[in-house]
């Protein structure tokens, strides 16, 4: 900080303007009053609040909670997302204490991520729970996302048509080619695929525990579910993992990453648009259900309800027409 050319008895951040004195900081003028004595007291407060850390501390410790509570851990996957809604939550926030925020301040973060309703439901979603860890701690008085609508999510109905399907698979590598032939003959969401073990596949299917749902079921192992796993364990292999898939080099497990950015360029390659790596256990739900077997169970799913909703999207309807009145002798 450069040393001051007037004004020298004022302390750090302190400021005279127009009779009046002002806290700055990161560019935020806080008005401290036109009194000395007054305004050394106020900036005093302002000081004091800031060395508690204010929002960006709040929602640490909300995290942090959230983290190791044994009741309802989160996932995961789950908290990965939570952390990103943290990292924006503090940026947002970082000038607010937790009794500043009020909910019209609640709306203006919804509206300004207007352009991605689903993430900004989401951040919205953990900045209610953070305020729920406030109340708990009497940190504040109420709630201010509390009656904060959320943005209507579009609701994907994308269905990849067996033809696409197969020029992805064409258009991929072996060892990204297996991943994607296992998310459609399991039905299994990406993480749960990559996490399978040697050790969860028997003669009977290959056994899974779901790490969204914590749901437990076994796939019946079928001749092309069986040529598949053939498949991927004659893969060329340095050094062979625990999990049935594995890098080339090393044994370690396959990242998430990796194969979400291997897909999209695969749907490049192939000339598919608008495919996602999720979109190939709506084909393997759909295109179960339309064999007659039963994707509730292959789904996990604890509702029938929400197995039907989900393949609703993707189905199309087909309508028999009447046939041609014939004309009367």
């Amino acid at each position: 900080m450069r040393p001051r050319k007037k004004d020298r008895h004022l302390p750090a951040c302190m400021y005279l303007k127009h009779g009046a004195y002002y806290l700055v900081r990161k560019g935020k003028w806080d008005r401290l009053g036109t009194d000395f004595q007054a305004s050394l007291l106020e900036y005093a407060r302002l000081i004091d609040k800031s060395s508690q850390g204010g929002m960006q501390k709040l929602i640490d410790d909300a995290l942090e909670y959230m983290r190791k509570r044994t009741s309802s851990p989160l996932k995961p996957n789950t908290l990965k997302q939570y952390e990103a809604a943290c990292e924006r939550l503090k940026e947002t926030f970082a000038d607010f204490e937790p009794r500043d925020v009020l909910p019209r301040h609640v709306v203006a973060l919804k509206m300004h991520m207007g352009d991605t309703p689903n993430m900004a439901n989401r951040v919205i979603s953990v900045l209610r729970a953070v305020f729920v860890y406030a109340l708990e701690k009497q940190l504040v008085d109420s709630n201010p996302c509390t009656g904060i609508r959320r943005h209507l999510e579009h609701k994907r109905d994308r269905y990849v048509t067996h033809a696409e399907f197969q020029a992805i698979c064409a258009n991929s590598s072996d060892n990204m080619r297996v991943i994607y032939e296992m998310c459609y003959l399991t039905g299994q969401r990406i993480g749960d695929v990559l996490a399978i073990r040697l050790a969860d596949i028997s003669e009977d299917g290959i056994a899974f525990k779901q790490e969204k749902t914590s749901a437990r079921l076994l796939v019946k192992m079928t001749p092309d579910l069986e040529a598949l796993i053939a498949r991927v364990k004659a893969l060329p292999r340095k050094v062979r993992g625990l999990t049935l898939f594995c890098s080339p080099r090393g044994g370690k497990p396959v990242n998430y990453g990796s194969v979400k950015d291997a897909f999209a360029a695969s749907c490049r390659k192939a000339g598919v648009e608008d495919a996602t790596l999720h979109d190939l256990r709506a084909k393997s739900l759909t295109d179960t259900d339309d064999q007659g077997n039963n994707a509730q169970k292959l789904g996990g799913h604890t509702d029938a309800k929400m197995t039907q909703r989900y393949l609703r999207l993707r189905k199309t309807s087909i309508g028999q027409p009447p046939a041609m009145p014939k004309k009367s002798l």
